[in-house]
């Protein structure tokens, strides 16, 4: 089933790819009833998934040989923490796909790009073997690679290439580390359950803390986390908001993803030894993100920003769990539990501002929030869709954030106190900058050059509304998804 899911979207992919004369609307149809099928494949493994105390912490498990004298198989199964980032990043991609194109050019390649991301994405989430992930991690590259420049605008080609570079040299960290892990092992084996069950590094201070720097950093740069964060804004400002959307909602939990299924779970002490300097980096983050988003005056730019500050809480949460390997295990597993929320509730609040965002670009050709003014006159939906969607990113009570945050600062308040309180100030810093940014864009004078300034269409504003209404959902009646991501939460710290 798992195995069926990840290949559907690249064979809707080739299909686009090969197919000849296909109009614009049908190859969006294609596209969107591809990843649709393999998003209700999804929900059907939602289904079955069993979150009881004494299930398989992996389910749905398959495996086939690939390369049996090195141990790397096809390896597939998820956990709580992999399925919801999955059905999360199911429903985006269909979203961004439906999403109208801002350049029209060359629809086939466009959605058979999205197409093929999504299949990387989702089988980077699925994949239970170490070798396969990294070829899963380093495709994703390709696939955003090619959206942003060629699809993108301004300097797109320059910030295209500025991610790309970025992120692979982000990832050959990561591959020298993968190394370093599996050679400590005899057999040597790719299997990520076998290597958690194993610990091998236990005992190895300095090997150990060489390949969780090699870990951290490259996820760091993917997640991103400061000071590894530059490449993030000129990427967004460039690229076309749906892109955008799969960008901030997707990939950078690629990031923080693996920190924890690698690293955290894989190396236990070495990385309780080095929890500590892991929540400073995230502590400097939340507030850097925050206070630097407060000072753009380019719309996608502070968007951009608000991630480097969300991901900071998310590693906060990561840190916190991970740091004590005995004590505090409610408080750990509460923080984990918020982390993996909060990579699901930015995902869908972050991918909805940013097709905002695109929305901005296609009517006025524009992020600058100088030249806007007034929209809630004329754009009452839009006024709307972005009044949700920023008042759940700063954690208003009610909506998906608020229930991430809480979880996060309540879990490391038990085990970094200090570092807890400093970062409450990074929400402060958020409720600031959403709410000047709302009042400047939406509220005040209508500026004369905006007043044929379109509303969100049927299409736009039906998407928006199946986004935000999970981002209610969530924060409203919550269970459904604590369960899910709890179940793994409690067999992470639990083993």
């Amino acid at each position: 089933m798992l195995t069926l899911t990840i290949l559907i979207p690249m064979l809707g992919a080739l299909a686009l790819t090969v197919l000849p004369s296909l109009g614009h609307a049908t190859a969006r149809i294609i596209a969107v009833a591809t990843s649709t099928l393999s998003f209700l494949l999804l929900l059907i493994v939602w289904y079955q998934f069993d979150t009881s105390s004494g299930a398989p912490a992996f389910q749905a498990y398959a495996e086939a040989p690939w390369i049996p004298a090195l141990g790397v198989f096809w390896r597939v199964g998820v956990d709580g923490m992999s399925l919801a980032l999955s059905l999360m990043s199911g429903v985006l991609f269909i979203a961004c796909i439906a999403w109208p194109m801002e350049n029209p050019e060359r629809p086939r390649a466009y959605y058979a790009w999205f197409l093929f991301l999504e299949s990387v994405s989702l089988g980077l989430f699925m994949v239970l073997d170490l070798l396969i992930f990294y070829v899963f991690f380093d495709l994703s590259l390709v696939g955003m690679f090619f959206l942003i420049g060629r699809w993108g605008h301004g300097d797109a080609q320059g910030a295209a290439l500025k991610f790309f570079i970025y992120t692979l040299a982000g990832s050959l960290a990561i591959l020298l580390a993968i190394i370093g892990l599996v050679l400590t092992v005899d057999p040597i084996t790719f299997d990520m359950r076998a290597l958690i069950a194993a610990q091998p590094l236990a005992g190895m201070d300095l090997r150990g803390g060489l390949i969780l720097l090699g870990f951290v950093l490259g996820f760091a740069v993917k997640a991103p986390l400061f000071p590894v964060h530059t490449w993030l804004p000129p990427a967004h400002v460039m690229a076309p908001g749906p892109v955008s959307a799969i960008l901030a909602g997707v990939l950078l939990k690629m990031g923080t993803y693996g920190l924890v299924r690698i690293p955290f779970q894989m190396m236990r002490e070495t990385f309780a030894d080095y929890a500590l300097p892991l929540a400073i980096v995230a502590l400097a983050s939340i507030l850097w993100g925050a206070i630097v988003a407060l000072g753009q005056t380019d719309l996608k730019r502070r968007i951009a920003y608000t991630s480097v500050n969300h991901m900071g809480y998310t590693v906060l949460g990561i840190a916190a769990a991970g740091a004590l390997l005995n004590g505090a295990e409610g408080a750990r597993e509460m923080a984990l539990t918020g982390a993996v929320v909060e990579m699901v509730a930015h995902g869908l609040i972050t991918g909805a501002l940013f097709l905002i965002a695109g929305g901005f670009w296609a009517r006025s050709g524009t992020y600058d929030m100088d030249a806007y003014g007034g929209l809630a006159k004329v754009a009452p939906r839009l006024t709307t869709a972005a009044v949700i969607a920023a008042f759940a990113s700063l954690g208003l009570p009610g909506l998906a954030g608020f229930v991430a945050e809480v979880q996060i600062f309540v879990g490391t308040f038990a085990v970094f106190p200090v570092i807890a309180a400093i970062g409450l100030l990074g929400i402060l810093i958020t409720a600031a900058l959403f709410l000047r940014l709302l009042q400047q864009v939406f509220f005040g004078d209508l500026p004369k050059a905006r007043e044929g300034f379109a509303d969100v269409s049927l299409r736009e504003g039906s998407i928006l509304a199946a986004i935000l209404a999970l981002v209610i959902l969530i924060g409203i009646y919550p269970r459904w998804l604590l369960d899910l991501i709890g179940s793994a939460s409690s067999a992470i710290i639990g083993s």
